[in-house]
């Protein structure tokens, strides 16, 4: 049975600039870690002899080593102090990261990059922590600030992993990524606050009340369900877009690929002002219009297969569209109980890198088989079952979005 605990949390007299920017820093440069692989699909298929489809499910292994671990790492935020779990698993990623530069073959490869996977959800430990140090006017703003370090870690992944490949060969990028973990290990221990945790629990039953909070807040469900969607049109992309770019009528390499992931910085600049709107009060419209933008930016994509100016345009407005609501629906969850954070955002994240899989493994399936004008359809009914969704919340009965008063575990 599990014991009751308060989950009313003390008011935080708010976080300095300084701080929230070390954590934007950390949580970019351990996402990354997520994202090396996708514009070199193309040349690692290559170089271990796997089809475009098998080397594909490389995304998909790391991603369902992130979605296991934010199960079955991410709530110990909620019960362990947080610097020292975190140093202990920037440590585990890094040796992770070695083994991917090593691997011999495809299968001990997924198997390293699901092991990096598994301990990469440093970020959504960090997220959460931000949010519980910042002050009630300030969390959308810190939130927001925090996802944009995240974003642009996304960004940057793409980028730095195509060009370091290109001068230097792609399992560079994997010894880079682990020299990058160890001295990030090092400012964590130096610059976090030390904050015990009040939890009282035990492992399991840490678990089991993950369970708990998903059957009495449908709102984190909801969110979770919509992040799940929206996740997925963005993995569609990205496993399918590095096939298209290296062949006709682009040939482009693995370094111009790469860059193609600054187009993304509009969705890392609406993250911050995502932010901004959540803490104005206007966020269920702005979800809507960004839930649009999302399905609609697949038809772009789909002309941009022989086009390159609504490739682009495509580009920006999904980015734009896929994090500006992955934010908003952070600041909604991010009401929900002050001592649970931690595991609100397991249950959340973990719909969220679950539809990223299942996008991924889908996305290179379709492409196998019926090429670019059938992954932009997959991406596009996707966008629009998510639109659907958000239509039948605002049209349907009304729903608390606050949690009840009583104390819960």
């Amino acid at each position: 049975m599990l014991r009751p605990m308060s989950d009313t949390a003390p008011p935080s007299a708010g976080i300095s600039r300084r701080l929230t920017l070390i954590m934007a820093a950390a949580c970019g440069l351990v996402v990354a870690n997520l994202y090396y692989a996708q514009p070199l699909l193309h040349t690692i298929g290559n170089s271990l002899h796997v089809s475009s489809a098998a080397v594909g499910l490389l995304v998909t292994a790391t991603q369902i080593g992130y979605a296991a671990g934010l199960l079955l790492l991410v709530p110990l935020g909620d019960l362990h102090e947080r610097r020292r779990l975190l140093a202990i698993m920037l440590a585990v990623t890094s040796v992770g990261l070695v083994a991917a530069s090593l691997a011999p073959s495809l299968a001990v490869l997924a198997i390293a990059l699901a092991c990096v996977g598994l301990t990469s959800v440093v970020a959504q430990i960090l997220v959460p922590f931000a949010a519980t140090l910042a002050a009630e006017h300030e969390r959308g703003r810190v939130v927001g600030t925090v996802m944009s370090g995240l974003l642009i870690g996304i960004l940057l992944a793409r980028t730095a992993s195509g060009l370091v490949a290109a001068a230097v060969g792609w399992r560079s990028v994997y010894l880079i990524a682990a020299a990058l973990m160890v001295g990030l290990g090092v400012v964590l221990w130096r610059e976090l606050p030390r904050v015990d945790q009040p939890t009282k629990l035990r492992y399991r039953e840490l678990l089991a009340s993950v369970v708990d909070i998903g059957r009495e807040e449908p709102l984190v469900l909801r969110r979770g369900l919509l992040g799940a969607l929206g996740f997925a049109c963005f993995s569609v992309f990205w496993t399918s877009a590095a096939f298209v770019l290296a062949g006709p009528p682009y040939h482009y390499g693995e370094a111009v690929i790469g860059l193609f992931g600054l187009l993304g910085v509009a969705g890392a600049l609406m993250a911050s002002y995502a932010g901004r709107l959540a803490d104005a009060g206007h966020t269920q419209s702005s979800r809507g219009a960004l839930l649009v933008l999302m399905a609609a930016s697949f038809a772009l994509l789909a002309w941009g297969g022989h086009h390159l100016a609504p490739f682009v345009i495509g580009v920006v407005v999904l980015d734009l569209a896929v994090q500006g609501s992955h934010i908003l629906n952070q600041s909604d969850i991010y009401e929900l109980r002050p001592q649970s954070r931690s595991r609100i955002t397991t249950i959340y994240m973990t719909c969220y890198f679950a539809g990223g899989a299942a996008g991924s493994a889908l996305a290179a399936l379709v492409y196998s088989r019926d090429g670019w004008s059938a992954v932009c359809a997959l991406g596009g009914a996707l966008g629009l079952i998510a639109f659907a969704v958000w239509l039948v919340e605002v049209r349907g009965p009304a729903r608390a979005r606050i949690p009840a008063s009583m104390p819960r575990g």
